[in-house]
This record gives structure tokens, C-alpha cells and sequence, in this order.
């Protein structure tokens, strides 16, 4: 198996492990864990932990850097588009990953190596491993390798910023009540009035946005309740 991933998989990467054990740790699934009690072996969750904070930052950083005209809430847009469950598993199957996953029979018969979990969980903790390796201008360098296209391409196409319509899609696909809004509070003289509005969902207030009118506290309470549903779930 060492083998054939130094061979193989390496090769895909663009990195050559001096540490070998550690990539195998993060191409390991908990059931392949479980069901090999006596290989004395981890799986790679706490590598995944890891990965998701290493790559969060060679994003935030490589967006800071390259587009200076953004302001704070395109950034975090584009940001959660790259770092999603969706554009994870788009780049490992591009390198093939799920062909090298350790995984126990059960996960291997269910279709295991093109679950986007598994495969989105295997991508971050490989940055991970490669950042604990060759330390952070590795992992850097090969996030950058792997999610700069797919960064420049979702740049050229524009970013929605339209929260409240990707509020109501979240609600729809996860069999969620459709947000309502109203206005809870009205501040200042009429010429210079800012609204605070509040976000429901089945009654219970998910977010809570101000603004200078009624449709970007509207924006702005769709966007925190966003961040509460995704966190969430």
C-alpha cells in the first residue's frame, strides 16, 4: 500500500512526503478503523479538524492578496464557495482520491469512495497531512495549486451576494419553512431612518439584520441566518 501511494497518489499531489505514515492516516476512513482493530491505525477525522482550518486560512489569505477590491462580505462569499462540501469533493475526485481511501467493506459496497463527505473529509485532512509534513508554505502551496482556478473561474462568472434568495433555496432543499420577515425596530429622522429587521423560520427568529432600508436589513438577516443553519447542520 505504501508503495503504490508513493507511486501513485504522490505524483497526483505534487508532493513527496518525507513522513508516508501520515498520508496514509488521512486517506483512512473510521470503518476501515474499525474493522482492523490490530493494525494499531487512525483515521483521519483528526486531520480533517486540522486541514479545514489550514485551508480556511491559505483562501482567506490568497483572496486578501489577489482581489483588493473586494469588501468583507464578497470575500466571505467567495470564500464559503470555495471551502464548501461541493467544491471539496469537485477538486479530490479531480485528483482521484476516492481511488486510494481506506475504507471498511460496508463503506466500499455502499459507494464509498464517491461519497462527497468522504471524499470533501479526505481532501482537508491531506492538506493536513502535507502541512504537518512540509509545514504551512507546502500546504499553502498546494492549496493554492489545486483551488486558484476553480477561484478565478467562480470570480469571472460573479459572486451572488443575494442572501435572501440562497436563504430560501437552503429552506427548500432542506424541507425548512420558507423565511418571513418583519420590521422590528425603526431608528432615526425620516431622511436618515436605518431599519432593524428580523428573520423568521416556524416562528423562531433565526437572524437579525440593520440597514439603511428595508431590503438590506432584509439581506443582512438572511445572511446571518445563513451562517446559524449552516453552522448548525
Amino acid at each position: 500500500m505504501k508503495d503504490e501511494l508513493t507511486r501513485d497518489l504522490q505524483k497526483r499531489l505534487s508532493y513527496n512526503f518525507s513522513n508516508i505514515d501520515i498520508l496514509i492516516e488521512a486517506l483512512t476512513h473510521k470503518s476501515y478503523v474499525n474493522e482492523n482493530p490490530d493494525l494499531n491505525i487512525k483515521d483521519n477525522e483528526r486531520l480533517e479538524f486540522l486541514g479545514d482550518a489550514v485551508l480556511d486560512l491559505s483562501i482567506s489569505a490568497y483572496l486578501v492578496e489577489n482581489f483588493p477590491h473586494y469588501q468583507e462580505g464578497e470575500l466571505s462569499k467567495l470564500k464559503s464557495m470555495m471551502v464548501s462540501e461541493t467544491s471539496l469533493t469537485k477538486i479530490a475526485s479531480e485528483l482521484d482520491i476516492g481511488d486510494y481511501l481506506l475504507l471498511g467493506r460496508g463503506e466500499e459496497h455502499t459507494g464509498g469512495r464517491k461519497k462527497e463527505s468522504l471524499l470533501a473529509n479526505a481532501l482537508e485532512a491531506i492538506i493536513a497531512a502535507i502541512y504537518l509534513d512540509g509545514g504551512l508554505p507546502a500546504a499553502d502551496g498546494f492549496v493554492r495549486m489545486v483551488f486558484v482556478a476553480h477561484i478565478q473561474l467562480i470570480a469571472r462568472e460573479g459572486i451572488s451576494l443575494d442572501y435572501k434568495t440562497d436563504l430560501q433555496e437552503y429552506c427548500q432543499a432542506h424541507d425548512l419553512e420558507l423565511p418571513s420577515y418583519r420590521v422590528s425596530k425603526e431608528m432615526g429622522p425620516d431622511h436618515r431612518k436605518t431599519f432593524e429587521v428580523e428573520l423568521l423560520i416556524s416562528s423562531e427568529v433565526m437572524g437579525l439584520g440593520v440597514g439603511r432600508n428595508k431590503k438590506e436589513a432584509e439581506q443582512r438577516a438572511a445572511n446571518e441566518a445563513l451562517k446559524y443553519l449552516t453552522t448548525k447542520s
